[in-house]
């Protein structure tokens, strides 16, 4: 019935020459594969999210030179349909412009669709740029086959929850032979199940074959996975393309449903994708890939204390880097302890990483003296303890100034949630991986890798080892807070509530309503509530984090600093 390649790319937002580029080589190999069709994701012309370099001067007019640049190489494929994402003008009241999917041929404009539902919630914020499209259904028959188009959200919606419209029912209505779904959609833990559950009850209600086309690669926090996928009515999820890689592949659509490029059976799709710390290590190296690639950065600088978030850090990126791009440095001060030193050496010598020692005893003891010279006070408690990360952040600023590296900061998500942290120290950085990972997460992460590895990357004396700032006398995380694995579990509550997986949700409220029961609970959660509340200052002034989870701080939870949280 009809023939199409699905182009799965790892674009740029704002690079319309580079981005034309890969989708022209995309469209050649559709061509050279017989295809009648070329499926990009959503705003693949300008990549997803451009934010508001849409309401830069100059930006549209390159977005129109960069579609112009398309229609120009449709017509030396005059065969072949494009279907394109891109922003384009919105004539009327309200924004000046639209989330449109164009359909162009042998350089002309087929069809123009605009997205109907505009999502406004956790990372989201297309409404702060775009004007709906009118609740009307795009078809077009493409050799014998009758085609519609949805963008992304527009998809999301067939139980009514979100929205007062559904564009699923009205596609129905016009009766097309297949759905072309085109999609930016985000990667978190449980985002591939929850598309296939979502997009397989649509197609199975409404009697409709879906073609789902995402974008993929790393853009500051967010990771895109791809993974885009066909579903049928009866058999459901038929196909799934690659997962955190480009993907560019062909498939015929006949009555009898999707089959591959020669018209063979599909291969089936497995109903579980990675398991949960695979995903974690897949979405963290990809994001600092691209964040790295994009922003001009080859070599990463990180700060070795010894311990599980430095040593799982270094071993991200040494992955992502490769080990010769990455260098570490471990700065004792009078308060660490040997096996400090010389975990981090191990743990480098595993990773074949290079370790410099910097120590910092002489650079705190020259800045105390300092202070009491000058105010007549010795410098003691908090702000002793803080000094030391803030000349250990110093000095790997020094470095990554000098020597051009992309410092990593190497904060924990159960740390940063209750500020458990020094700004202008330890905070210093421009990504951090491990900024969605519990503390306990991180733990299992470190264990995941040395089997996955079949050997000890990361040292068993780190992981053993309780958990320390090392900034006073036998200093230790449970000083200042409760065990993790009571803290992580009250974060998730507090933080991600509703946001969380099914299954995940009920052991997390299972295990809040049973600390609760208990006569220091209610105190606890309390605590952990305020320190929350308090530290939002801190995470503000943070670098960037890779989301893993599906509500991660920085964009995704947007929470005022100065005001009464409860």
């Amino acid at each position: 019935m009809i023939t199409i390649t699905l182009a799965q790319l790892n674009v740029t937002v704002g690079d319309m020459d580079g981005n034309v580029r890969q989708m022209v080589a995309a469209a050649q190999r559709a061509r050279d594969d017989g295809a009648e069709l070329v499926v990009f994701s959503e705003l693949s012309l300008t990549g997803y999210y451009p934010g508001d370099l849409l309401d830069e001067p100059h930006f549209m007019a390159r977005v129109d030179t960069g579609f112009e640049a398309l229609l120009q190489a449709s017509r030396q494929m005059p065969a072949l349909h494009w279907v394109i994402g891109m922003p384009a003008a919105h004539h009327g009241p309200g924004k000046p412009l639209r989330n449109v999917l164009r359909v162009v041929r042998a350089g002309e404009v087929l069809l123009e669709y605009a997205k109907q539902l505009l999502p406004t919630y956790n990372i989201f914020s297309e409404r702060r740029h775009f004007e709906p499209g009118p609740d009307v259904a795009k078809v077009l028959r493409i050799g014998t086959a009758q085609v519609g188009f949805l963008i992304c959200e527009d998809g999301w919606n067939d139980d009514g929850s979100g929205y007062t419209v559904n564009p699923f029912e009205r596609l129905r209505d016009a009766a097309p032979d297949l759905v072309v779904s085109i999609n930016a959609s985000p990667s978190h833990i449980g985002k591939r199940e929850q598309r296939h559950q979502i997009f397989a009850a649509a197609s199975r209600r409404h009697g409709l074959p879906i073609l789902y086309v995402n974008q993929v690669g790393g853009y500051d926090q967010l990771v895109y996975d791809g993974a885009s996928f066909a579903v049928e009515p009866k058999a459901g999820v038929v196909f799934e393309a690659q997962r955190f890689a480009e993907d560019v592949t062909t498939l015929r659509f006949e009555a009898s449903g999707f089959r591959d490029a020669r018209g063979g059976a599909l291969p089936a799709v497995p109903a579980e994708g990675l398991s949960t710390l695979a995903f974690y290590r897949e979405q963290i190296v990809l994001g600092l890939r691209d964040y790295a690639r994009r922003c001009g950065f080859t070599q990463a600088v990180i700060g070795s204390s010894g311990g599980i978030d430095s040593a799982i850090t270094i071993a991200l990126a040494a992955e992502a880097f490769g080990p010769d791009g990455v260098t570490a440095i471990t700065m004792p001060s009078v308060f660490s302890s040997a096996g400090s030193v010389d975990d981090s050496q191990t743990l480098c010598d595993a990773l074949g990483v290079r370790l410099h020692r910097h120590p910092i005893a002489d650079l705190v003891k020259g800045y105390s003296a300092g202070f009491e010279a000058a105010f007549g006070a010795p410098l003691q408690g908090l702000a002793l303890e803080n000094l030391q990360a803030r000349i250990r952040g110093t000095i790997l600023m020094e470095y990554s100034n000098t020597w051009g590296h992309l410092l990593l900061t190497t904060g924990n998500k159960s740390e940063m949630s209750v500020g458990y942290c020094t700004l202008y120290g330890d905070t210093n950085g421009g990504l951090g991986l491990i900024g969605d990972l519990y503390k306990t997460e991180v733990f299992a992460l470190a264990r995941h890798l040395n089997e996955a590895a079949g050997r000890e990357i990361i040292p068993q004396a780190i992981i053993e080892k309780p958990p320390s700032a090392e900034l006073a006398p036998d200093q230790k995380d449970t000083d200042s807070l409760p065990p993790y694995e009571v803290l992580d579990e009250v974060l998730k509550h507090l933080i991600e509530g509703h946001g969380l997986a099914r299954e995940e949700r009920v052991e997390v409220e299972t295990f809040v309503a049973r600390l609760l029961q208990q006569p220091e609970g209610p105190a606890l959660v309390d605590r952990v509530r305020r320190m929350v509340a308090r530290s939002e200052y801190k995470r503000r002034q943070a670098p960037p984090v890779i989301r893993v989870r599906a509500r991660a701080f920085g964009s995704g939870r947007q929470m005022p600093i100065a005001a009464q949280h409860f």
